[in-house]
């Protein structure tokens, strides 16, 4: 036997290390850093980044007008992607900066932290404290062309990609004062660029209301017949509370309005409640909009609690035995404005979501605890009104905390924490769980049979589910439908939310596709915005699509989901399975809106010759989920393979509320106006 000599082992190479010296750090010039992290300065590049650009410059316009030198802004949306927007204010300088040597104009423009608002003499109060604003919009823009009305003269200079083209020169003759920025975002930037006109148009009425006495004007210039509006309002945020409410009826006529300075702090807030049962307030520090709130709102929060129930005991509404009122009960129905401008804001982020200044807290809690009780004094039957409401919304929450508790103590008596109808999936990861949520016990029983028992659970609803907008917890415990959702969810509610604990990170609603199915979504999505909000901002809803049409030619069968692809598939001349291709489209929480009026007609089956091939196709139109067989279910709209999910996102979360609350609403004047003014939208009305 012949022994085989081993080798020798050989020694492994180690890495070549890379030289950590001097000559790796790179340090990036002007604008440099804004082109290599867009994300950083604008939040993102999809649209929220993109109509970010729109804000940053209107801000500087809003600043000239809070400190009393412009009363109009003109924004205009042009052709080719390019915005102007136009201010008669005082316009950016353009006389020599020292420390350059270069025009106050180009160094603005092209500079990080640089501008005017550091300087208490110039501007008091600014959102725009971080000076990067318009030299952002700068960098991000493929063109933008500045120009200044200063000293009876028109400035002029262009830019591209951030660099100057030319020095700042004067092009001619202007009368009075003010400054046009005129841009074009940079496509190598944004992977897409698509300016919404009514995103533009909330955000600048927004302004409007909070900045009294100033004029706003846009244009959209993009098609042959242009659009126009234009907004003014004397009564600032009172008159914003009024347009808020328009869809609910008030509890009391009179707004709460003060606006007092104190510690140079100047605050402003009103108030109204409503018969609604949510809470509306928005606030904002320097005009910027705080979506996560902050001190500001602390203040208002703590101070409102304490003088309700101070003033609710004073009238013995409140006796002894009775508990003090919490937060969220003052809070149901109410909606709010609280605005303060502060000199030197400590906001969170570049996009200023969140204010952290402590002493605006102690400001603005001060002030409303004293100006609230002498409403409340001055207005005692307005006061009755929202103190019958807050005890109503106490005694609504003790009786849905005992409902909730009755729930959870009889899942423990019947040994099952999850509801019967639920057919679970085997699998414990919530990362790869779906829960499909059906119409009907017909579509989950197919369902049921065709999906994959590992990660797939159906919960299938019987008929149409409580229409939440109109209802407290307390009603919605009592929901057997709406008690076995949120039981199958494992999340809890209210108070108890808690989202590590969702057992599925898709849930996805499956319904039919015609007016009832519609609605049962509809009621859906309004569910899960009122009480649910943190699943649609995670990304954990979808919405199913189901094809409309089953196509078959001899042997081959296609699927189509809409009427285009119907058309398209036969007219197409070569025959053979095609692949389809799998979408996730994002849509608003307002994506129920479109939907209604969706087609419903009995499942119907029909022959035509196909052109081009002289084939007969048979086309068969489905009426709903449960007339598909549990493998046509599998193919067509629940294999991760080849379906279609919408995924449910909140744009904008006051949009989508005013959307809701019209459509659900007890109002229904704001819904008969909704629907004549979008009837001609609607293709597919059931007749």
């Amino acid at each position: 036997m012949t022994k085989l000599k081993r080798a020798k082992k050989q020694p492994k190479k180690q890495p070549k290390k890379k030289e950590y010296k001097a000559k790796q750090i790179t340090v990036l010039d002007g604008l440099t850093p804004v082109r290599k992290r867009p994300a950083m300065y604008i939040g993102s590049l999809g649209p929220d980044g993109l109509h970010h650009l729109i804000w940053e410059v209107v801000d500087n316009s809003i600043d000239e007008a809070m400190v009393g030198h412009c009363d109009e802004i003109t924004v205009e949306l042009l052709p080719k992607n390019q915005v102007r927007i136009t201010d008669n204010g005082r316009g950016i300088p353009v006389d020599k900066h020292k420390p350059t040597g270069k025009s106050a104009l180009e160094v603005v423009m092209t500079k990080l932290h640089a501008g005017a608002k550091f300087d208490r003499s110039a501007y008091k109060v600014a959102g725009g404290l971080h000076g990067v604003g318009v030299s952002v919009v700068n960098a991000l823009s493929e063109y933008l062309k500045a120009e200044v009305k200063r000293n009876n003269k028109l400035y002029l200079q262009e830019y591209k990609r951030g660099k100057p083209l030319r020095k700042v020169r004067p092009v001619g003759k202007a009368e009075g004062t003010g400054t046009i920025i005129t841009f074009q975002p940079d496509p190598g930037i944004f992977p897409e660029i698509k300016f919404n006109w009514e995103k533009i148009l909330t955000h600048l009425r927004q302004q409007a209301y909070l900045t009294r006495g100033v004029r706003i004007k846009v244009y959209d210039r993009r098609e042959e017949t242009p659009r126009q509006y234009e907004f003014y309002f004397e009564g600032g945020i009172k008159s914003y509370v009024k347009y808020l409410n328009r869809t609910n009826a008030p509890k009391h006529p009179n707004i709460f309005y003060v606006m007092k300075e104190q510690e140079g702090v100047m605050t402003e807030m009103a108030l109204q409640y409503t018969d609604d049962f949510k809470e509306n307030v928005l606030t904002f520090a320097n005009n910027i909009y705080t979506l996560e709130g902050g001190m500001h709102l602390a203040g208002f929060r703590s101070a409102l609690t304490r003088t309700l129930n101070s003033y609710a005991r004073k009238q013995n509404y409140l006796k002894e035995k009775d508990v003090n009122l919490a937060g969220e009960d003052v809070r149901e129905g109410l909606t709010a404005i609280i605005s303060v401008k502060v000199k030197d804001p400590q906001f969170e982020g570049q996009t200023k979501s969140k204010l952290g200044n402590t002493e605006v807290r102690t400001v603005v809690e001060a002030i409303f605890s004293d100006t609230f009780e002498q409403f409340l004094e001055k207005h005692p039957r307005d006061a009755e009104a929202i103190c019958g409401k807050a005890i109503l919304s106490a005694k609504a929450r003790q009786a849905a905390k005992v409902a909730r508790e009755t729930v959870i103590r009889k899942g423990v008596l019947e040994g099952m924490a999850l509801p019967g109808k639920l057919a679970d999936c085997s699998s414990r990861n919530p990362e790869e769980s779906e829960l499909f949520i059906c119409e009907g016990d017909s579509a989950g029983g197919s369902g049921k049979q065709g999906r994959d028992r590992h990660f797939q659970a159906i919960l299938p609803l019987r008929g149409k589910i409580l229409n939440v907008e109109r209802a407290r917890l307390d009603k919605i415990l009592a929901n057997n439908e709406l008690r076995a959702l949120i039981t199958a969810l494992g999340t809890n509610i209210g108070e108890q939310f808690d989202i590590e604990k969702l057992r599925y990170h898709r849930i996805i609603i499956m319904t039919d596709a015609d007016t009832d199915g519609s609605h049962i979504r509809t009621l859906l999505l309004t569910f899960f915005y009122r009480y649910f909000p943190e699943l649609i901002k995670k990304g954990h809803i979808y919405i199913a699509q189901p094809p409309l049409y089953r196509i078959q030619r001899g042997k081959e069968v296609r699927y189509a989901y809409t009427d285009g692809e119907k058309e398209k598939i036969l007219k197409e001349k070569i025959r053979g399975k095609k692949k389809k291709e799998v979408v996730k489209k994002e849509v608003t929480a307002g994506f129920a809106v479109k939907e209604i009026g969706a087609k419903e007609e009995a499942a119907s089956e029909e022959e035509g010759a196909v052109p081009g091939t002289g084939v007969k196709a048979n086309i068969q139109r489905y009426k709903g989920l449960g007339e598909m067989n549990p493998p046509e279910l599998w193919t067509t709209t629940m294999d991760p393979a080849n379906r279609i999910l919408k995924k449910v996102t909140i744009g904008d979360a006051q949009e989508a509320d005013e959307i809701f609350e019209v459509l659900m609403g007890r109002e229904v004047e704001p819904r008969k106006r909704f629907i004549q003014t979008h009837a001609k939208m609607v293709e597919n009305l059931d007749i």
